[in-house]
């Protein structure tokens, strides 16, 4: 769509479409006023026979597609938009750095902390702005919550419960349960939303993790070659103990993909938040039916990408925030493969 009088569209490059919230964001962009939007999806020549990516994947929507990443970021985009699989996240947000252009990622960040710090270095040296993408963090329900706990309503904090439990993202986009190209499975997939609420929340590091796992959840699925559900324990530097419960649990036929909750319990007082649970729901003659009802947080997260790039104000969360979740779900999985206690260091 054109951009208001006198104001240049921008210009986005959406990389990928392996991420299941890929559609969702193409689709935002395609009736966006002021964004011109190019996309490009070469790695679908490796997906599973049936799914539906590159540029049938383009086809259908009706959106812009380039042939190749070098095609799209020859373009000159202002803004890149990374929704590979995730062990292709280093070398597209350094390309995408060199072009130039502003960069949000898809979370995790990265497989691995050393991918994670070569981005953040990437995007430093070019001077672009580096994303990352969580956007429950824009929920109304968070904001609430962060209001109440900087007024000191909750009083201190004692500890936190979170939970990101959905369905097995199986059906159109296989990778996720691939560990070469997700770098785990349920761990990976869920414990980082809810880290960047608490990290955001408390404004401390975590110092501490355990964590266990088991693929007990669609253990009679052969293409399932990771975890599907787990507990984390992380322990944050003023002594705050928060667990996650990360899974995916929810079945096939449930009417919702899944949700996430948070309990911050302080000596003040017990805040609940459940950002997706506000819904109308009942039994049709399809079987049971569900209809969302809160905001469209992927809206709210682009919104503050573009503003950021239109306006030069450094988002967040940035890539420091992604680097500081990733280390949690690294170390997790450490604490998982020898049964232990990891210590985090700071840097």
């Amino acid at each position: 769509m054109t951009a208001a009088a006198g104001v240049r569209p921008l210009k986005v490059a959406l990389l990928s479409f392996a991420h299941v919230h890929a559609e969702s964001y193409v689709r935002l962009l395609a009736e966006r006023p002021g964004v011109e939007l190019l996309t490009a999806d070469p790695d679908a020549i490796d997906a599973p026979p049936g799914e539906l990516r590159g540029r049938a994947f383009a086809e259908q929507i009706g959106v812009a597609y380039a042939g190749t990443y070098d095609e799209a970021l020859a373009w000159g985009p202002d803004a890149v938009i990374v929704c590979s699989e995730n062990a292709r996240h280093r070398d597209l947000v350094i390309s995408a750095a060199a072009a130039g252009a502003h960069v949000l990622c898809e979370k995790p960040l990265a497989t691995s902390v050393a991918d994670a710090e070569a981005m953040i270095a990437a995007c430093e040296a070019a001077d672009v702005f580096l994303m990352t993408a969580y956007p429950v963090r824009f929920s109304r329900e968070f904001a609430s919550l962060k209001a109440l706990y900087d007024s000191g309503a909750i009083g201190t904090v004692l500890g936190i419960t979170g939970t990101n439990n959905g369905k097995i993202p199986i059906g159109g986009r296989a990778w996720f349960t691939d560990p070469s190209l997700s770098g785990g499975g349920a761990l990976a997939d869920h414990v980082v939303h809810v880290a960047d609420l608490i990290d955001e929340l408390l404004g401390e590091p975590a110092v501490a993790v355990r964590a266990v796992t088991n693929q007990i959840l669609h253990a009679d699925k052969p293409q399932v070659r990771a975890e599907t559900g787990g507990l984390v324990t992380i322990t944050y530097e003023s002594g705050v103990v928060a667990t996650i419960d990360c899974s995916w649990s929810h079945p096939d036929s449930a009417p919702n993909w899944g949700g996430l909750t948070l309990q911050v319990v302080g000596t003040e007082g017990v805040v609940e938040i459940d950002p997706f649970g506000a819904h109308v729901s009942g039994t049709l003659r399809d079987g049971a039916s569900w209809l969302a009802l809160g905001e469209d947080l992927d809206l709210a997260m682009l919104n503050r990408f573009l503003g950021a790039v239109r306006d030069g104000r450094p988002p967040q969360p940035d890539g420091a925030t992604g680097l500081r979740t990733l280390r949690i779900v690294t170390a997790a999985q450490r604490s998982v493969a020898d049964g232990r206690v990891v210590r985090l260091t700071s840097g």
